[in-house]
């Protein structure tokens, strides 16, 4: 059993690592996202953006387009899989520790299941 204990404290102290930068990333998303969704009820309700070309309207709501090249540039660096890292680390975990009757929970505590009783 000690190598089992090792392995839950080193999957736990992985998974806890990660948490304070997946907090930071999540409220970054969210802020952005909240931003771009103001803008974007601005720029939607401004009058003027019916009237003018659709590169005029973004030009003059520098908020909502500022915003939204934000959005999408962190999209492509990957935001979306660091907001959910430690859940994906435990999935993967889980998948190979079902080949030896366990599993673990979302903070990396293994859990022990019973052997099947094989007749």
């Amino acid at each position: 059993f000690p190598d089992l204990k090792a392995f839950e404290r080193r999957l736990t102290e992985y998974i806890a690592c990660l948490q304070p930068a997946t907090g930071r990333w999540r409220m970054i998303l969210i802020v952005v996202s909240v931003c771009t969704a103001t803008g974007a009820w601005n720029w939607l309700i401004d009058p003027e953006t019916q009237k003018v070309s659709f590169f005029t309207s973004l030009w003059n709501h520098p908020f909502f387009t500022i915003s939204c090249i934000t959005l999408i540039g962190l999209f492509f660096a990957g935001i979306h899989k660091r907001v959910v890292a430690p859940s994906i680390i435990a999935a993967r975990c889980r998948t190979v520790l079902a080949e030896y009757n366990m599993s673990c929970d979302d903070t990396g505590k293994l859990i022990l299941k019973p052997r099947p009783h094989v007749q």
